[in-house]
């Protein structure tokens, strides 16, 4: 398999942890690249499901090496509560999870100061997950960061810690906000700083020793290209970068070493929060949300549906340099009898076969429609390409062409075994 980037092609929530699942079979390493708690991959393993935010989906099969690269932000509460659930699942985490000693921490005042920030947009709110990814990432660009290196260092931690809490305190007063516990703070964090030690190590240097014996890495990012703090739909974006270039500065990889991008993409195209998504569609949302899809792995919350955006999947693999596609959840369409798919965006005579950087121009963007008949045939007990409907094809074909690149995965479903090699 060789070492390859697996990127969202959309706004995230494209099932990327159920095909990190199903490559990491062909993987000797799985390394989360960016991001926080604030991501969310499932994955079903026969009928138990795991939820996974910060710890990479391979940790699910056996003699595999994860690591949380340098990119990620972590909140350590969040992660020990993570891990102690996979130990209460049975999974194995002793000497096959590693993390990054200079991941940068998601603290208390993050999430509050996330918060806040919402309350005081108002209407013009990104629809944040409120977990303080932003925030932390802020303080990692300022360069006033704590990182995992600081919490495994008591003396060093209690110093910055304090200092931090008493400068946030003063900022959270002037948002009307309850100043936060130095002492409770410290406690809790300091905990989750011993239970997490034994997993902290130079992955740069252990991602390299793993290169010099020839092993296979697979590079699992969160969210998805249009939350791209740069190329994303900004500033309604997510704080890190989601794109291929991503795994390359979040895990100490370079570039030359990567051998190909995968991208994933849904049938259709989703959203969660707030900010433009041309092709929105009403009627595919209260389908999908009917089946019981859907809705974030996260937060809960529904999320916004529409037809498939070509010219944004096309642009993703322009940004990601996308080789292959993996198309997930297509047995969500088997009751359609037409399916539609944005070709290009409309604003008056203006015709846009890219995404507009001017979010005021894309929020007034219309789509520019074709039309493919739909199967009306039920998909998911298909193990074969040549088990699919000839419709089925067809259309995974035609959007796979107008992304630009090669199909190679489609997904009936969320179990491992419903998954079709092209």
């Amino acid at each position: 398999m060789a070492n390859t980037i697996l990127v969202g092609a959309q706004w995230g929530d494209e099932g990327k942890g159920k095909i990190i699942d199903v490559l990491t079979e062909q993987a000797d390493v799985v390394v989360r690249t960016q991001g926080g708690n604030n991501a969310g991959h499932t994955v079903f393993i026969g009928q138990q499901k795991y939820v996974l935010h910060l710890v990479p989906s391979g940790i699910l099969r056996r003699r595999k090496t994860c690591v949380i690269g340098n990119g990620v932000v972590i909140d350590p509460l969040s992660l020990v509560e993570e891990i102690e659930g996979l130990i209460r699942l049975g999974v194995k985490v002793d000497g096959n999870l590693f993390i990054s000693e200079t991941t940068h921490l998601v603290l208390p005042y993050h999430r509050e100061l996330d918060a806040q920030r919402e309350i005081l947009k108002g209407k013009n709110r990104i629809g944040t997950t409120k977990r303080g990814i932003g925030p932390a990432y802020g303080d990692k660009a300022a360069r006033t960061g704590l990182r995992m290196i600081d919490l495994t260092n008591p003396s060093r931690f209690e110093t910055l810690l304090r200092q931090k809490i008493k400068e946030n305190n003063e900022i959270l007063k002037a948002f009307g906000a309850r100043p936060l516990s130095f002492k409770k703070v410290h406690a809790a964090y300091r905990a989750a700083g011993d239970r997490l030690k034994p997993f902290v190590a130079n992955t740069v240097v252990l991602l390299h020793d793993a290169m010099r014996h020839h092993k296979d890495i697979l590079f699992e990012g969160a969210q998805g290209t249009f939350l791209d703090i740069d190329h994303g739909t900004y500033p309604f974006v997510t704080s890190s970068n989601t794109t291929a270039g991503g795994a390359c500065t979040g895990s100490g990889v370079p570039p030359h070493r990567m051998d190909r991008v995968a991208g994933v993409m849904k049938a259709y195209t989703t959203r969660v929060g707030e900010g433009p998504l041309p092709s929105e569609n009403a009627e595919i949302a209260d389908m999908l949300h009917a089946m019981r899809r859907e809705f974030g792995a996260t937060t809960g919350r529904p999320r916004r549906c529409g037809w498939f955006d070509a010219v944004a999947t096309r642009q993703a693999t322009m940004v990601n340099g996308i080789d292959e596609l993996a198309v997930t959840n297509i047995d969500g369409l088997d009751t359609l009898e037409t399916i539609k798919v944005c070709i290009a965006y409309r604003v008056g005579t203006t015709r846009y076969d890219h995404v507009p950087n001017n979010i005021e121009a894309l929020s007034k963007c219309q789509p520019v429609y074709v039309e493919f008949p739909g199967w009306r045939t039920p998909t998911d007990k298909a193990r074969r390409w040549q088990d699919l409907p000839a419709k089925t094809r067809a259309y995974l074909k035609a959007i796979a062409e107008l992304t630009g690149a090669k199909l190679k995965i489609a997904s009936v479903g969320p179990a491992r075994a419903q998954t079709i090699f092209v």
